[in-house]
C-alpha cells in the first residue's frame, strides 16, 4: 500500500455564490452609514448646546424669561395687556364728501378792444380789486372827452336861459313884456336842464366805459389758467373769458348722509347747537381740517334716499382744494365717562364679540386668560366703547390673542411698558450669523 492512499483526503470548500458576496457587501455599506449618521447628530447636538450656553437668556420686558422648553421652565405664553379706562367719547357719523368753493367766477371783459397787458401768474393768490388785465383804453378815452364837451356846451345854453328868464320876469313886473314870453323861456330853460342830466348821464357811461379797460379780480382767491393771451381782441360777449378765479378761504365741503341716520343730526341742527365736521383723508386716518355744519338741503333726494348737508372750513393752510374727495366725520353726540379698550382687544366671530380678560390668583400664580363676552358701541380713534361685560380697571389682551383659550396661561406685559422699551437702543448681542469667529 503506498503513502499516499494511507493519508486521508482532504476535500477543499466549496466557494461562496456570488449573491451572498452581494448581501454581505450591503449590510457593511449600510451599518457604515448609520454610524456616520449618528455621529454628526451628537456633533450637531454638541455645538448647538455650546453656543446656546454662550448666549444670554432672552427676558420679556418684565424680567422674567420668556417661553419654556420641554424638560422645563415656565410655558406660559407672553401677551400685550391694556387697562380698561374712562373717557369721553364722541359720538360720530362718517360720509363720503367733496370740496366745493363757495365762490367761483369766470372773469370776462365788459367792453370789446384789444388786450395790451396781462398782469398775473397762473395759480396766483390774489385779492379781491387786484388788477388781472388791460385793455387799448384810447378809444373810451375819445368817448369821455366827447361827453364832456357836449356837457359843456348844455351847461353854458342853460346858464345863458337862466339869465334871459330872470331878465323876463322882471319885464313881466314892469309890464314890458308878456307872460307867455316869460313861460316861453321857463320851459327853455328846463329843457336845456334835462340835456344837462343827459349829458351827465353819457360822461358817467363813458367814463365806466374807460373803467372797463382795467379788468380787476372781483373776489379773493387762486387764478387758474389763463385763457387769452396779450395782443388778441376780447369782447364782452366772449364765453370763454379771460381767466377763473375760485375761492379757497373759506371753503366747503358738501357730502350726503342717510336718511335712516339723520335724525339725530335734524334734531341739533334745529335746536341751533353747532356739530363739528372734521375732513379726513381717502383712507381716513389723517384729519385734513375740522369745520362746522352749516346747511341741509330741503328735501332727501329719491333716488338715493340720502339728504345733501355742507360744512364750512376756514382752510387758512389750504389743505382742502376744490373737487378733493375726503371722508366727512360729523359729530353728532358725545358719551360722557364712557369704558373704553383698544380696538386691537375686541374679537369678533360667529359667537359675537369678545375680549380675553388678564386674571391673577390671589396666591400669586401664573396669570391666566377669560374669554369675556362684550357689546361694543361706537369706536373714536384706536379705541371702541364697550356698553356692556368689562368692569373698569380690568386687564385685557391686545396682542398674542392667535393662540389663546380660555384658562391659558400668560405672561402679561404692559402696553405702554412695551411700547417704551420698544423705543430704546437694543442691547441685545448680534446674531449667530453676525459674529466674528
Amino acid at each position: 500500500m503506498s503513502t499516499e492512499s494511507s493519508r486521508p483526503s482532504v476535500s477543499a470548500k466549496p466557494p461562496l455564490p456570488d449573491a451572498a458576496r452581494q448581501r454581505g457587501g450591503a449590510r457593511s455599506i449600510v451599518l457604515g452609514l448609520l454610524v456616520l449618521t449618528l455621529a454628526g447628530g451628537i456633533g450637531a447636538w454638541w455645538w448647538h448646546a455650546r453656543d446656546a450656553a454662550r448666549e444670554p437668556a432672552v427676558t420679556t420686558p418684565g424680567g422674567r424669561a420668556a417661553g419654556g422648553s420641554p424638560w422645563g421652565g415656565s410655558m406660559s405664553l407672553p401677551v400685550t395687556v391694556a387697562t380698561v379706562a374712562r373717557a369721553d367719547v364722541p359720538v360720530t357719523l362718517d360720509a363720503l364728501g367733496t370740496v366745493e368753493s363757495l365762490h367761483t367766477v369766470t372773469v370776462r371783459s365788459q367792453v370789446d378792444g384789444p388786450l395790451v397787458r396781462v398782469a398775473f401768474r397762473e395759480g396766483q393768490f390774489v385779492q379781491a380789486g387786484t388788477l388781472l388785465a388791460e385793455i387799448d383804453p384810447r378809444p373810451f378815452e375819445v368817448q369821455l372827452a366827447q361827453a364832456q364837451g357836449q356837457l359843456a356846451r348844455d351847461r353854458a345854453l342853460l346858464e345863458n336861459a337862466r339869465r334871459d328868464l330872470a331878465r323876463y320876469r322882471e319885464l313881466v313886473r314892469q309890464d314890458a313884456a308878456s307872460e307867455q314870453q316869460r313861460d316861453t323861456q321857463a320851459a327853455l330853460v328846463a329843457q336845456y336842464e334835462s340835456a344837462l342830466q343827459i349829458d351827465q348821464a353819457q360822461v358817467d357811461h363813458a367814463r365806466l366805459q374807460l373803467g372797463y379797460t382795467r379788468i380787476t379780480a372781483p373776489i379773493s382767491g387762486q387764478l387758474g389758467m389763463r385763457l387769452v393771451d396779450a395782443g388778441n381782441l376780447v369782447r364782452a360777449g366772449d364765453a370763454t373769458g379771460l381767466v377763473t378765479i375760485t375761492q379757497m378761504a373759506p371753503i366747503a365741503v358738501g357730502f350726503a348722509v342717510a336718511e335712516q341716520e339723520i335724525a339725530p343730526i335734524l334734531a341739533r341742527y334745529h335746536a341751533g347747537e353747532a356739530m363739528a365736521v372734521q375732513a379726513l383723508d381717502r383712507t381716513a386716518s389723517t384729519v385734513l381740517a375740522e369745520g362746522t355744519l352749516t346747511t341741509l338741503d330741503n328735501r332727501i333726494d329719491v333716488t338715493t334716499g340720502t339728504l345733501r348737508m355742507k360744512a364750512q372750513f376756514a382752510n387758512t393752510d389750504r389743505a382742502l382744494y376744490p373737487n378733493q374727495f375726503v371722508n366727512a366725520r360729523i359729530a353728532i353726540d358725545r358719551l360722557a365717562d364712557a369704558l373704553v379698550v383698544p380696538a386691537a382687544a375686541v374679537q369678533r366671530g360667529s359667537a359675537g364679540t369678545w375680549v380675553y380678560v388678564v386674571e391673577t390668583a390671589a396666591d400669586g400664580a401664573d396669570a391666566t386668560v377669560r374669554r369675556q363676552p362684550v357689546e361694543t358701541g361706537p369706536s373714536w380713534r384706536d379705541s371702541v366703547v364697550v356698553r356692556s361685560g368689562l368692569a373698569d380697571g380690568e386687564r385685557v389682551v391686545v396682542d398674542g390673542v392667535d393662540n389663546l383659550r380660555d384658562g391659558t396661561s400668560v405672561e402679561p406685559v404692559d402696553r405702554q411698558e412695551a411700547e417704551r422699551e420698544g423705543e430704546r437702543p437694543s442691547t441685545a448681542p448680534a446674531a449667530r450669523g453676525d459674529r466674528t469667529r
